[in-house]
């Protein structure tokens, strides 16, 4: 099975194709870039894979939470891949392969993900490791300030840009035993194949004008006011 998996919906611009069991990777920060560097690195991995388009079996996508305009970004381009050549696709969260990283790099077994969510709030999800190596949600997915997440005891590992940004508030708030903490982590499109694949093998993947991107809020910027205060905040002693 061929599989290209994209994903852009933080300051990461990831790309990965599953050939038969083997991964081809691609991984850049882009900032905000994410338009101009999609296109190029897609073509040198399909390039570096001698494969064209119409050879893949199907799509997968990065979903967010993340970006909103980084987000749009991803879904957006797949859907156009999809149409082109008329192939299925899935669509996997960012928290999710953020835990499906933390599972590969780190043999994790509980996962605590959270990516900064500015505006003073964090996305954030638990994953526990399945009998097949993959995160698998425990509850759903929720953006809140991180001195509100749920509680959480136990041995976890924590991944995520929210805990880089918010450590100590969500040490105190989760109550968790950290395992270890990478708060540089980002979503890898090499993990959404991870967690896509079987959804391929038992026929899920399906039309890619159906996937909706992950946003977990409806505001996407601070109020003048909001701003006023937020840069009041940080310029106190």
């Amino acid at each position: 099975m061929k599989l290209l998996a994209l994903d852009t919906a933080t300051e990461a611009c990831s790309v990965a194709l599953w050939i038969d069991g083997a991964l081809l990777e691609r991984f850049e920060l882009a900032g905000r870039d994410h338009t101009q560097r999609l296109p190029a690195m897609l073509h040198a991995l399909m390039a570096e894979a001698g494969l064209g388009y119409s050879q893949l079996d199907g799509l997968v996508c990065g979903l967010g939470p993340g970006s909103f305009a980084g987000v749009r970004i991803g879904v957006a381009y797949l859907q156009g891949l999809a149409l082109a050549h008329d192939q299925p696709a899935l669509g996997v969260s960012s928290l999710a392969m953020l835990a499906q990283g933390a599972i590969r790099a780190h043999g994790a077994e509980r996962v605590l993900a959270a990516i900064d969510a500015r505006m003073d709030e964090v996305y954030y999800a638990a994953y526990l490791r399945d009998a097949a190596g993959l995160a698998v949600p425990q509850g759903e997915a929720r953006v809140c300030r991180p001195e509100l997440v749920p509680e959480d005891s136990g041995p976890w590992h924590a991944v995520g840009t929210g805990w880089g940004r918010y450590e100590s508030v969500l040490r105190a708030t989760s109550g968790s035993e950290l395992l270890m903490v990478d708060g540089e982590a980002l979503p890898r499109a090499g993990d959404a194949l991870r967690l896509a694949l079987p959804g391929f093998q038992s026929g899920a993947a399906g039309d890619a004008g159906l996937l909706a991107p992950i946003y977990l809020r409806n505001r996407i910027a601070l109020t003048l006011v909001e701003q006023a205060a937020l840069r009041a905040k940080s310029l106190s002693p």
